[in-house]
Order: structure tokens, then sequence, then C-alpha cells
């Protein structure tokens, strides 16, 4: 499911009074790091992650490789933070406009 400009932009507005709950260190995506989003994606579904000061460009590829193997969207990056999403089958708590 990708998410569309509006939702993307709803999400950002909700994520805003966040804090990062995942911590990227510079050992980058490791299955320890996969499994502790993959938790905090299930408990909270819109979740901030703090990624090392590294290049923008292996920050994307940070941002990406965590995208997939959590299976959650990036709703945005601003700076050394990522807002990931993935909505919960079994009790969704936001509601994305349409």
């Amino acid at each position: 499911m990708a998410l569309r400009g509006a939702q993307k932009r709803h999400l950002r507005g909700l994520a805003h009074h966040l804090e990062p709950v995942v911590l990227v260190g510079k050992a980058g995506v490791t299955d320890a790091l996969v499994a502790a989003t993959d938790r905090a994606l299930t408990d909270h579904e819109l979740i901030k992650v703090k990624l090392p000061q590294i290049e923008r460009a292996e920050r994307a590829e940070l941002i990406l490789a965590l995208e997939r193997k959590t299976g959650a969207e990036v709703a945005g990056v601003a700076g050394r933070v990522a807002i990931l999403y993935r909505r919960n089958p079994d009790e969704p708590v936001i509601q994305l406009p349409k």
C-alpha cells in the first residue's frame, strides 16, 4: 500500500509531537534493530526513527532497508529522523484520509 501525499501529510502532523523510539546505531540495520522496529510499529503504528550522523545517501539506504524489512511506509524524513507507518491489521488506531 503506497501512501498518497495527503495521507503522508496527515501522518507527519500526527508524528510531530512524538519522540524517536528507535535509534539506529553505527552497525546499521541489524536483526535486533528490525525486531525492535517491528515491535514498535505493532504497538504504535506510527513511530520516529533516529538515524546516525552519516551521509544523506547512506541514511536513505538505511531507511529503505528498514522500510523493506519491516513492511512499513515512510511518511517523511526530516534531517536524521524518519517517520515510519504500518497499519495494525488487528486493531488499527490511525484513520487515514481518503
